[in-house]
């Protein structure tokens, strides 16, 4: 695997983080001059990209049947968020007041578990369609992509491309078509083609593609420049336009180049490898922070350090989660073996 998929990781869940800071510290301190520079949720798009592109180096050339490959993403993906979700529920029905954008509600509880995409009832205007930790509306997306990609799998490698733009495709235009509803809102929705984006990037990493150093550094940082600045600028186009396709060049640029898993660098792979945590836990963290603000920033006299308070402390929080949760559930459950019926001895090749 590309270490440089881990930095990306990395970067992106900080990008993230920092957003939601930013968010926090508006609802603290309107007037602090860091607010204007709300960006960040662009790290999201990055995740969506990689997603597709790992899921396509991971299984284009390796024997794997259906059952093994959804095991696989549901104990990666199922035992944080549900731990953190339900330890929301706890706090939203005995201390409501922590969580602002949480409310107690059973059917959205379950829908939240179940994946399944839900208005969120703390929504004063009844149109966001988020679980109830909010940032898990990503994870409705990626519980759907690794869905339809498991279902593909079944096709020969050479047409699998072709099946997973048709499959993913063809519910989008269904969704579309339909009357409106919550989920035609959030199946229409073009965010789910930078999944596809990143498989057939995939596609071309396992071709071999190759790019020279200066040109791979140029087009990394035009990638970064542009992603950070539509983010910014907020433009009224779809978001797989304006934030997806800088997302699509940065993994096609970082990955045309082999390079090694630089020293230096190795606290930026350690935070890619607890990226989930923090992204999933960071939430917590901020809303604690936000409820110690008056007693912070009487002595830093700065927002622009408790923001990076804030970073540092999700940071930390998310790293705990990663070595304390994360890694011995996952060993755990690495551990435990579907039954043998169903898989495939070799890759559909033919």
């Amino acid at each position: 695997m590309c270490v440089q998929l881990q930095y990306i990781r990395a970067i992106a869940a900080l990008l993230v983080v920092y957003f939601h800071a930013i968010l926090q510290l508006e609802k603290l301190n309107p007037d602090a001059w860091i607010t204007d520079y709300l960006f960040g949720k662009s790290g999201v798009d990055l995740f969506f990209v990689l997603s597709g592109f790992v899921m396509w180096i991971t299984t284009s050339d390796k024997p794997q049947s259906v059952a093994d490959f959804w095991w696989k993403r549901v104990r990666r993906v199922v035992p944080l968020y549900w731990a953190v979700t339900l330890a929301a529920a706890m706090v939203a029905l005995v201390v409501p007041q922590i969580l602002k954008s949480t409310q107690f509600d059973v059917p959205h509880i379950l829908a939240s578990l179940a994946f399944v995409p839900w208005l969120n009832p703390s929504d004063p205007e009844g149109k966001m369609i988020a679980p109830l930790i909010v940032p898990g509306w990503t994870l409705n997306y990626e519980m759907y992509f690794y869905l339809l990609f498991g279902a593909c799998l079944l096709v020969p490698v050479r047409h699998r491309i072709a099946a997973i733009m048709a499959l993913i495709g063809g519910v989008f235009v269904i969704a579309n078509l339909a009357p409106e509803s919550t989920a035609a809102r959030f199946y229409g929705d073009t965010v789910i083609f930078e999944f596809v984006a990143g498989v057939i990037l995939g596609h071309f990493y396992k071709a071999g593609v190759s790019i020279s150093a200066p040109l791979v550094a140029l087009g990394v940082m035009l990638g970064f420049s542009a992603l950070l600045f539509n983010d910014y600028s907020g433009f009224d186009l779809p978001r797989l336009i304006t934030i997806g396709i800088p997302a699509a060049a940065i993994i096609f640029f970082s990955t045309a180049i082999r390079i090694p898993d630089l020293k230096a660098w190795r606290w930026l792979r350690v935070l890619g490898d607890a990226s989930y945590s923090i992204y999933l836990t960071h939430i917590f963290t901020l809303a604690g922070s936000r409820m110690i603000y008056p007693v912070v920033i009487g002595p830093l006299q700065s927002d622009t350090l408790f923001v990076v308070l804030m970073m540092a402390m999700s940071t930390a929080v998310g790293l705990a989660s990663y070595y304390l949760f994360e890694v011995p559930v996952g060993r755990y459950l690495s551990s435990v073996s579907l039954p043998r019926f169903g898989r495939s001895a070799k890759p559909h090749n033919a």
